[in-house]
């Protein structure tokens, strides 16, 4: 079962090509990798060159976004929610990521994802969240997760993921522990029925 947003939808003249970009993926019990049993991935690029993403249901252990700030040497008070800090992913885990709602935006380093979210790497991004103009919301993620060309689209295929869409109010969502239960929801899935299936979907 997936949900697609036909607004994410690239063609070519050889081929149509689905972009999942803006769209939640959600592990299912045929997942092979255990470090994405139950994730909820936030794909914030997704083309024929592979696809890009953040895990928005794990955190990493007593640690916020004012403790992460301290040891960069970014100084000041947090001006946005004070939230957990997220483990985003295997790769580049030295390596901070902020999702950040769209009101700040930097065109020469901001990654746009949607009308409403941007992606940002650069010490400006963290320097912001202290900053008078912070943006209204961001969650800061270390490392993330990532496929060569096509290869998120033969997981997909063998039932590894879920698609759902919406709007991102998941991503900032701070209950880590439901997330993947209100992720399968919004395609109308019960966890049961995964479990019951072994996957398939």
């Amino acid at each position: 079962m997936r949900v697609v947003n036909t607004a994410n939808t690239q063609s070519d003249a050889a081929a149509d090509y689905i972009s999942y970009r803006g769209q939640y993926l959600i592990a299912t019990p045929a997942m092979g990798d255990p470090r994405f049993t139950q994730t909820v991935i936030f794909l914030c690029a997704h083309d024929a060159s592979g696809a890009m993403g953040l895990v928005i249901n794990r955190a990493k252990s007593n640690l916020v976004i004012s403790d992460l700030l301290d040891h960069v040497g970014v100084d000041g008070a947090v001006r946005v929610a004070d939230t957990a800090v997220l483990e985003g992913g295997p790769v580049e885990v030295d390596r901070g990521f902020v999702l950040h709602s769209a009101d700040w935006f930097r065109d020469d380093n901001s990654l746009k994802i949607s009308d409403s979210l941007g992606l940002s790497t650069t010490k400006d991004a963290l320097e912001a969240l202290v900053s008078d103009t912070p943006p209204d919301r961001a969650m800061l993620a270390i490392g993330y997760a990532g496929w060569g060309p096509g290869q998120l689209e033969d997981e997909i295929a063998s039932n590894a993921w879920l698609i759902a869409g919406g709007d991102d109010t998941l991503v900032f969502d701070n209950d880590m522990d439901a997330k993947w239960t209100q992720a399968l929801a919004r395609i109308g899935v019960n966890p049961a029925q995964l479990s019951a299936f072994g996957g398939s979907a």
